[in-house]
């Protein structure tokens, strides 16, 4: 396994530079965002996500196949339809 990280990080006068000499990888047709307030950040709380296990599994290939067809991200979309499951069985409901 490869464990050379991939993980670029600028600074923001880095990011700014290389929007002034447009080389910004956003879609020119991408939506802007609302800002979402003073209020937001004030009471944000910072979560660390939820460590996760490797593990190796048996899937019907039917199965594995749709999750693929939705495209990028088919891993964590099925861990969100396990933890769907989970929280369920345990009456949390989401």
């Amino acid at each position: 396994m490869n464990k050379t990280s991939t993980t670029v990080r600028y600074t923001l006068e880095q990011i700014e530079a290389k929007l002034a000499r447009g080389e910004s990888q956003t879609r020119a047709d991408a939506p802007e965002a609302e800002s979402l307030g003073e209020d937001f950040w004030r009471d944000a709380k910072v979560v660390m996500p939820r460590a996760k296990k490797a593990v190796s599994m048996r899937i019907d290939a039917d199965v594995l196949d749709w999750f693929k067809a939705q495209g990028p991200g088919y891993l964590p979309r099925m861990n969100a339809v396990l933890r769907s499951f989970v929280n369920a069985k345990r009456g949390r409901g989401g």
